[in-house]
């Protein structure tokens, strides 16, 4: 109708040139764009197809003078029981941890706290499943991590994860030595764990911000709250508030009075009541948002977490929300990408080790990330020393993530995250696990020897480098005469002066120093035998194929080529 519209003709009349050209079409139909430009052809119409979705999901903050500082948005992380939740709480001043069931976070919170240096916003994940579940995704929604490390406790496999999950999200880690005041807290011993790790104190020479904090006497709350400031300012963060909003889901549900609910985190523009909305594919119209302290709000900038209602459906965490002109076009776009989703199914890129290289030379490619498992620590350090050495300037091979222990789900999400092949070192990988990994096309594989672990990785990675090209010089040959022959034409009487002549080798055919053509052996005779080599010192008939004006005089370099996958 919109089409029939701009061209000034009844919608009856173009629905009527569509089935001329076998199209089917009702009034309200989208036309795929073959199909509109075709019957705006026959109107003698020109049309320029635009991406509905491009103009949205691609509009850029082209001009630095609307880019305005945002508060930092942190993401709180650690092992189990370390205190994360009620580090949070001292943070709120708010006891959130008693309601929840036995001290674990049950969802995904996120909440803004006034500091000194203005506001930060606080995401509360349970663990760093939630954090990597929406990386898998392709949704960055976090500027800083804090470490929460139990001081009376040190470094666990947990805390190992967390940092590991941090590290391939590329995010600044504070660590916050948390539980303090208990008499056997041993921060120094912390520190030294954590710098073994590669997180370095400030005041033994590294970069590593640390905090000792205590949760229950409220020690250290400001000073944490200060240093994230402080490691906010030199990231400078900005984004623009007068544009159309854009945020990341971090959690959703289906609320029995309420329909869909999202909680969204805004990252840059403004989001008001009554936005047209596209979230992944669903879309809506926003009702209403509420703030994390339970207040209706009109609208909601850069960095602010805001519960969505108005929703077609329920997205999952990670997907992007993107306000839109009008809810039709926000419809379009969702349906365009069910469409797309239907078509896609399960067309996996991960990184297989047979796929590697493939991949490397279409240029995907330039660094092997694994993830690392094994039954006991030594050979985990061993395996990674052992891989991380065969990395080349062509290929950086590099574990992301070595821990003890079967290969979980934690392990397949973080494989995704970060589009790394999961390597099994005695260990096999859990039942959820293998089925998460087969549904994400990750790769994982499983081995008892470290020289099968090497080998597999040296020719995956032989594969990914370019193979060279090997010429091997077989012999010269002389033509002395040249004999036409009516089926088989020219042939080269010659003489061969060293090493051999071979059929269907290559010809480099020479006139003194000048290189004239190149073919290849296309029949080689002994007096009237067809042979299929002839020795130093004997005389040949030769057949070149591919050349043409060889005259007698003319030297025969023969030789072959084959491709060497190069070894490391």
């Amino acid at each position: 109708m919109r089409l029939a519209e701009k061209m000034r003709r009844k919608s009856g009349e173009v629905i009527k040139a569509l089935l001329e050209l076998g199209v089917m079409a009702t009034v309200n139909e989208m036309l795929d764009p073959t199909a509109a430009k075709l019957v705006a052809d026959k109107f003698n119409f020109d049309i320029e197809v635009r991406s509905v979705e491009g103009d949205v999901v691609d509009e850029e903050d082209l001009d630095p003078a609307q880019l305005k500082l945002r508060p930092p948005v942190v993401t709180v992380m650690g092992h189990v029981d370390h205190g994360k939740t009620s580090l949070l709480d001292a943070i709120r001043k708010s006891k959130v941890a008693e309601k929840e069931f036995g001290g674990i976070t049950q969802h995904i919170g996120a909440y803004q706290v006034e500091t000194k240096h203005g506001k930060v916003t606080f995401l509360d994940t349970p663990g760093h499943e939630a954090f990597t579940a929406m990386r898998a995704r392709g949704a960055q929604a976090t500027d800083i991590v804090i470490l929460v490390v139990a001081a009376d406790d040190g470094v666990m496999p947990q805390t190992q994860e967390a940092i590991n999950h941090a590290r391939a999200a590329n995010v600044p880690i504070v660590v916050a030595m948390n539980k303090i005041d208990k008499p056997e807290a041993d921060p120094e011993r912390v520190k030294r764990e954590l710098a073994n790790l590669d997180l370095v104190p400030e005041e033994w020479g590294g970069q590593t911000i640390y905090v000792p904090t205590s949760a229950k006497k409220g020690t250290g709350i400001d000073q944490l709250l200060e240093m994230t400031a402080l490691q906010s300012e030199i990231l400078e963060l900005r984004a623009n508030p007068n544009r159309a909003a854009k945020g990341v889901i971090i959690e959703s549900r289906l609320d029995r009075g309420r329909g869909p609910v999202a909680t969204a985190l805004i990252q840059s523009g403004t989001l008001k009541e009554g936005d047209a909305v596209v979230v992944g594919a669903h879309s809506g119209r926003i009702r209403a948002l509420v703030d994390p302290s339970g207040k209706k709000v009109k609208s909601a900038g850069p960095s602010d977490a805001v519960e969505v209602q108005g929703l077609s459906g329920v997205p999952a965490a990670g997907d992007v929300l993107v306000a839109v002109s009008d809810e039709r076009k926000a419809r379009q776009i969702a349906t365009m990408r069910q469409d797309r989703e239907k078509l896609k199914g399960k067309a996996s890129t991960r990184i297989t080790l047979e796929g590697l290289q493939k991949q490397i030379q279409t240029g995907e490619v330039k660094e092997l990330r694994l993830v690392l498992k094994a039954d006991v620590q030594g050979s985990v350090e061993a395996v990674a020393e052992a891989l991380e050495r065969l990395s080349t300037d062509e290929v950086k091979l590099k574990v992301i993530h070595g821990s003890v222990g079967a290969i979980n789900e934690s392990d397949v999400m973080l494989a995704s995250a970060s589009n790394a092949v999961v390597i099994g070192f005695n260990v096999k990988a859990e039942p959820k696990a293998a089925g998460q990994a087969q549904a994400n096309g990750v790769d994982i594989r499983s081995y008892n020897v470290i020289y099968d672990v090497i080998n597999d990785l040296k020719a995956a990675l032989a594969g990914m480098l370019a193979p060279e090209i090997r010429e091997t010089a077989l012999g010269k040959a002389q033509v002395r005469q040249i004999f036409v022959i009516s089926k088989l034409g020219p042939i080269c009487g010659s003489y061969v002066a060293e090493g051999k002549v071979v059929r269907n080798a290559k010809v480099r055919v020479r006139r003194g120093e000048a290189l004239v053509a190149e073919g290849t052996v296309g029949s080689l005779k002994r007096f009237k035998d067809d042979v299929r080599e002839v020795l130093a010192g004997l005389e040949c008939g030769i057949g070149v194929d591919g050349v043409s004006g060889i005259q007698p005089g003319d030297v025969l370099e023969v030789y072959t080529t084959e491709e060497v996958a190069r070894t490391l």
